[in-house]
């Protein structure tokens, strides 16, 4: 599959790669290039493989309320947070960010590789709900806009007012195709990178306009085309979760460290077997930051004093630090940050410290 932008990334010299079925950009100057371009200055990236799914209808809050662990009724129109699906066992299938346009209309942003499980996921638990599921992902794209120069873009893109963190506004567009009824484009204080930005949810047909005068922009101020290699590395260095790597139906929040994305006052799928679970869990998702230049891989164990306590799940090499990094589990018992341990990669053993997820302040 390809997003309607890739003949403009192939005309940009980038690096394209399979990505879970979606032909992609992995980078156009280089990882580190790009990386220190959204971190010093700005970076744009295509992300329109992700999905995009709304839920409509008379009893549109009840649905979504029960659909997610989350605390829904702090949401309010024009306003978004990120939230995790659990299924019936209380293990995350994935994470995602909810968005509210009104009481009874909703859109979240499900992964690329789950979109289809995912969309599958809320229509079942859709009985008995006067709900309309509506899947908008082969409509719609998104560019997402990244670094600290991003409110020069957005100024310079004509949109007069700068979305702060987890909110939305609207600006008329074209096309009848946009996830609202009234033909919007959507501006989301949102992003990937946990850097300042936004990202704008465009119908297909007004992607490639969008993206030929952001780029231009973009190229003015010397920042970044960006492909999926920085993306990766930016929200490592940040702790972000990745859906299929660093949990897949197998972790629930408390083990995933994101806690605060549960509501334990309200009823929501998965409930009683999560905090089931949580009595007897073990682990925590924690980062590490690595004394070597060596990248530990995914599935690498990590040891103390010879003794095996925990998995890596990601790991990549951090141009902020310097120094290779990686995300993963371990017991609890070693979660406290400045802990030294091992990690065991490709017959080596690499010593590392441990650290909340967020590894760059």
């Amino acid at each position: 599959m390809r997003t309607v932008l890739y003949d403009e990334h192939v005309k940009s010299g980038a690096k394209i790669i399979d990505f879970h079925g979606w032909e992609m950009p992995l980078q156009y100057t280089g990882i580190i290039d790009e990386h220190m371009a959204v971190r010093t200055r700005v970076g744009i990236f295509d992300v329109s493989h992700m999905g995009d799914v709304v839920i409509s209808g008379k009893d549109a809050y009840d649905f979504v309320n029960m659909l997610f662990p989350s605390n829904i009724s702090k949401l309010k129109d024009g306003t978004a947070m990120y939230t995790t699906f659990l299924n019936n066992e209380g293990f995350m299938i994935d994470d995602t960010v909810l968005y509210r346009l009104s009481d009874d209309r909703y859109f979240f942003v499900p992964n690329a590789a789950t979109t289809d499980t995912i969309k599958r996921w809320v229509e079942h638990n859709s009985e008995g709900y006067n709900v309309k599921i509506n899947d908008y992902s082969r409509r719609i794209s998104c560019v997402a806009v990244q670094g600290p120069l991003s409110g020069e873009v957005s100024e310079r893109l004509g949109y007069n007012v700068f979305p702060k963190s987890f909110t939305f506004i609207l600006e008329k567009g074209s096309s009848p195709n946009s996830i609202t009824s009234d033909r919007d484009v959507i501006i989301s204080g949102t992003g990937y990178t946990g850097e300042k930005g936004f990202e704008i949810l465009v119908p297909n047909e007004d992607a490639i306009e969008l993206w030929k005068k952001t780029v231009s922009i973009i190229r003015e101020i010397d920042g970044r085309l960006c492909g999926l290699g920085s993306r990766d590395s930016l929200r490592m260095e940040k702790g972000m979760l990745l859906s299929g790597t660093d949990f897949n139906s197998d972790r629930t929040p408390y083990e995933a460290s994101i806690s605060f994305v549960v509501d334990t006052e309200k009823d929501f799928i998965g409930k009683i077997a999560m905090l089931e679970k949580k009595k007897s869990q073990k682990e925590l998702f924690r980062g590490f930051i690595v004394d070597s230049k060596i990248i530990p891989r995914n599935g690498d164990l990590i040891y103390k004093d010879g003794r095996r306590i925990g998995k890596v799940t990601s790991g990549t090499y951090s141009p902020i630090l310097k120094k290779s990094i990686a995300l993963g589990y371990i017991d609890r018992e070693f979660y406290k940050s400045g802990t030294v341990v091992d990690i065991s990669t490709r017959g080596k053993m690499l010593t590392a410290s441990v650290h909340k997820p967020r590894l760059v302040p």
